[in-house]
């Protein structure tokens, strides 16, 4: 990795951020697959870190929020007791979404349940310095994260989604039972029900799971590493946030959310890295 030129590593983090696959960069580029492997950890550990310091005392008024699914090394039906200790299985990547200015502030990869939902919250919280309106699935665990995090100080509803059949995993099919009814419900405070609405949060997710290959279904591209997968989303959310010029606003998210003056290159990210 330390004898790749500048260019060639902005080449591999480029196609990397654009949704390539290690082995097509390889075919392509001749660059070795671990060469390839080892440079995007390294630089989306470092995005993982620019998220962190410039998400800061973010002036958002709205927030949604959702999953994605993903797996690392193998399908959780396919585990052992030692798979699932080691990571192994279904994971979830927790996003979020300002539908005003497409900022992505923050994510969580872990397990889909109370305590996961609850770091996530309490990190996104920590990341406002407005009161906000959110609006969620009806996931369980959010009602409890989202009271823990930001106690009364919001304006929270979900939008309730009802299918023709209850099975949950039918719903979680590449072909999902019908869709019969959706439902806003306010959970706290005083949300605008014209307000209330996950379609942004879900485009989102079309959007990171076509620009980063580990999520793109029915695949060999799925990692085989959970710190891997970490820092690949970190990598495609750096590159969505700054330096990726958003097709409905002309500008980053960034800019628009006045955190940079102008949009970073893929040469910023590997730099700061």
């Amino acid at each position: 990795m330390n004898t790749l030129t500048k260019e060639k590593q902005q080449i591999v983090i480029g196609s990397l951020a654009e949704g390539s696959s290690i082995r097509s960069i390889e075919r392509l580029t001749g660059i070795h697959r671990d060469t390839i492997m080892r440079l995007g950890v390294r630089v989306g550990s470092a995005c993982k870190q620019i998220l962190d310091e410039k998400m800061r005392n973010l002036d958002c008024t709205r927030v949604e929020v959702d999953e994605i699914w993903g797996i690392i090394n193998k399908k959780q039906v396919r585990t052992t007791k030692a798979d699932r200790s080691a990571g192994y299985g279904d994971c979830w990547t927790f996003l979020s979404i300002d539908p005003i200015s497409k900022l992505m502030p923050t994510f969580l990869v872990g397990r889909r349940d109370h305590y996961h939902a609850t770091v996530f919250m309490e990190d996104l919280a920590g990341r406002l310095k407005n009161r906000i309106q959110l609006s969620t699935d009806a996931l369980v665990a959010y009602a409890d994260a989202v009271e823990r995090a930001f106690g009364a100080e919001i304006d929270y509803a979900q939008i309730v989604k009802e299918y023709a059949s209850p099975n949950r995993e039918d719903q979680r099919k590449y072909s999902p039972a019908e869709l019969v009814a959706v439902y806003k419900t306010a959970v706290t405070g005083d949300p605008n029900p014209n307000k209330v609405c996950t379609s942004y949060i879900e485009r989102a997710n079309l959007t990171v799971r076509t620009h980063c290959k580990r999520l793109a279904r029915l695949t060999l591209a799925f990692s085989k590493k959970l710190d891997n997968f970490k820092a690949a989303i970190a990598l495609h959310l750096a590159y969505y946030n700054f330096v990726k010029t958003h097709g409905s606003l002309r500008c980053t998210p960034a800019m628009e959310a006045g955190i940079e003056k102008s949009a970073w290159t893929v040469s910023d990210l590997v730099n700061a890295s």
